[in-house]
């Protein structure tokens, strides 16, 4: 069974392009991929019913839909109205997910100057998100974010331990950062796949060393050091099922998108996936 390998519509809609949506439409067909993983901004709430409407028109997939970051953001920060604009905000984010077709939430629970530093304040949350997106019919996963404080494997185990059925994205990156990549095949950690807690990968490569803070662009595939071999290999040994984005930044600082290095990040994520993971979730 091939993989839907997904492109993050962050990788061509960024800052330097003025985050213009129309962007997506006019980009896809140029794209190698399957669907698209749809970033929601904090400037686009106000337009978020006229950019919905465009988006699901367009007939292009969304299988998955990443919460817009500031959601997050503001439950670690935790000052005066922030836990209820963030819990208001994500409920707007479900209906932009159902609107657009999307099925699965990717999240930052903790992130932003605060990050991890107030973790209880994001648990606190997590149980009405999950209980919102439930409602909406949708899955909710969390990201294995780059912490301030701890770590995500750190994070992670703590979620499992609070929330029996909680699921995650796992970012290749993040992991990168913290310099986790190996955990992920140690047997300490296998409960994250024999238990299914990989709902989702996000793929993208990282060069820089252990909590570099300076490094953390997302790259194109084979710009870092990231070995992707033995991830892969332990993902379709555990008979990984989900889809794969490509989160790779191709948008330049005129605005213009790379896409032919973006494609050729699509197909490196298409060829690990074709070489570790098809045909093995059959066989678990």
């Amino acid at each position: 069974m091939a993989r839907e390998i997904l492109c993050s519509t962050g990788a061509i809609v960024g800052r330097p392009n003025g985050r213009d949506h129309r962007l997506i439409m006019a980009y896809f067909p140029l794209l190698r991929c399957d669907g698209m993983e749809f970033m929601m901004y904090e400037s686009w709430y106000g337009r978020r019913n006229e950019i919905a409407r465009g988006l699901a028109a367009s007939g292009i997939p969304f299988p998955a839909m990443h919460v817009e970051k500031t959601v997050g953001d503001r439950l670690s920060r935790g000052g005066p109205g922030d836990a209820e604009s963030a819990l208001r905000d994500f409920e707007l984010n479900c209906e932009v997910a159902n609107e657009i077709g999307a099925k699965r939430l990717v999240m930052h629970l903790w992130g932003g100057v605060d990050s991890d530093r107030n973790i209880d304040r994001n648990y606190a949350a997590y149980g009405r998100l999950a209980r919102t997106a439930r409602a909406h019919g949708l899955e909710l996963t969390v990201e294995n974010v780059v912490c301030a404080r701890a770590d995500p494997m750190t994070r992670l185990s703590e979620m499992r331990a609070l929330f029996p059925d909680c699921g995650f994205t796992i970012d290749t990156k993040m992991s990168a950062f913290h310099g986790q990549m190996p955990l992920f095949s140690s047997p300490e950690w296998a409960w994250l796949w024999t238990e299914k807690r990989v709902r989702h990968l996000h793929v993208n490569d990282y060069r820089g060393g252990y909590m570099d803070w300076g490094s953390l662009k997302t790259l194109f595939i084979g710009d870092g050091q990231i070995d992707f071999g033995p991830f892969f290999e332990t993902a379709g040994r555990y008979g990984y099922a989900g889809a794969l984005t490509c989160e790779c930044t191709a948008v330049r600082p005129d605005g213009s998108v790379a896409i032919d290095r973006l494609n050729e990040s699509l197909d490196a994520v298409r060829a690990l996936a074709r070489r570790y993971l098809e045909g093995k979730a059959d066989q678990n």
